[in-house]
């Protein structure tokens, strides 16, 4: 089962010895990030640092001057953690060590853009914006982030590409020190707290969705109404939502793939739960494998549930991600039996979350794993 690692650029830069040891944990592909959100990030093998913060969204390597020239909304090159072309440099070293490498293009998670440009954001039943999550309804963010897929995938050096948040975002994953877990939010909560009413969705709602409003939405999550109430209210979003988010997911896959050389893979993060926001965005699982050549799937709560449906509609390549970072919750003890269970429900490929930030202890783990795999 072929397997891929993920790694930031700063994984490898500067670091000799990088690309040898993720080749020698068995993997074929690098899943290399282009364009990434604010994070803080340990580097714990690095010879001469430790701790990486990216303090904002940031395309690694040096965007086209040409193509946003006179343009407001555009993405901002990475500030010192990752200069110049961080990208290129990074996967040349990995190509250099026989490993493939594919693109990580984060798309709509982006707090800078939502703090420089507020009316880009999604805007919840409340009226509270999301600076994180760019609505993808409005036009000026989708002709953003389709341009920026198209530049941010197609790299030299990469053979293919995973689009993350490619749809979606909403209340989850997540803001600079959040401090809502008091919220006990269910799924249903999760996307009612999630559902936009900016001035573009409004009118949409209006058209696809029988006219639904915020205050149908506040009624719900303050548990007035009836019991069915949820269930209506997404039903009636979900008519636009899910209408937006099919249309963008075709223009971002055409955009990349009429810009990439022939054989040139794209694959998206999804969810088969087609209401769920986030980085693993909800899709329609018939719809997607008409449009991308595959998926890559969240399995850090198992495999079950979450594979079977795009194994049954075809999906082409079905990626299992598993986390393998056991101070962030993940079991690299148990990657074995996991991709076994994975394979069983239809995934094609493993992916392993994430090279650059697991211990040594981990990556010894992981590389026995692959070795019984």
């Amino acid at each position: 089962m072929r397997a891929s690692a993920f790694l930031y650029p700063w994984d490898v830069r500067g670091d000799a010895a990088a690309p040898g040891r993720v080749a020698g944990l068995g993997v074929q592909q690098v899943t290399l990030a282009s364009a990434y959100h604010s994070t803080r990030a340990v580097t714990p093998r690095h010879p001469h640092r430790r701790i990486v913060t990216a303090e904002y969204a940031a395309v690694l390597y040096p965007p086209s001057a040409r193509r946003w020239a006179g343009r407001d909304l555009r993405p901002h090159e990475a500030g010192a953690w990752a200069p110049g072309d961080a990208f290129g440099d990074a996967a040349a070293a990995l190509t250099d060590a026989g490993l493939d490498v594919h693109s990580w293009v984060v798309l709509a998670h982006n707090s800078r853009l939502g703090a420089e440009h507020p009316d880009t954001s999604v805007v919840n039943a409340y009226g509270d914006r999301y600076p994180w999550a760019p609505c993808i309804a409005r036009p000026e963010v989708a002709d953003l982030l389709s341009d920026l897929a198209v530049e941010a995938a197609v790299r030299p050096g990469a053979l293919g590409t995973e689009l993350e948040s490619c749809g979606w975002y909403g209340l989850a994953h997540l803001h600079a020190h959040d401090k809502i877990a008091g919220f006990a939010a269910g799924d249903a909560e999760q996307y009612l707290m999630s559902v936009c009413f900016c001035a573009v969705c409004r009118e949409g709602y209006a058209a696809y969705g029988d006219g639904v409003g915020p205050e149908e939405v506040r009624a719900v999550l303050e548990g007035r109404g009836t019991p069915d109430a949820a269930a209506d209210v997404r039903r009636r979003t979900m008519a636009w939502r899910g209408r937006v988010a099919r249309a963008f997911q075709e223009r971002v896959v055409a955009a990349v793939r009429a810009a990439a050389p022939s054989g040139f893979r794209i694959l998206l993060h999804a969810d088969p739960q087609a209401h769920r926001t986030g980085a693993n965005t909800g899709v329609d699982p018939a719809h997607i494998a008409k449009v991308a050549d595959g998926v890559v799937v969240p399995c850090a709560a198992g495999p079950e549930g979450m594979l079977e449906p795009f194994a049954r509609a075809g999906a082409g390549v079905i990626a299992a991600n598993f986390p393998v970072v056991s101070g962030m919750g993940g079991s690299p003890g148990t990657l074995a039996d996991d991709a076994a269970r994975a394979s069983a429900l239809g995934a094609t490929e493993l992916r392993l979350y994430h090279a650059g930030l697991a211990c040594d202890e981990d990556l010894a783990t992981v590389r026995e794993a692959l070795r019984a795999i």
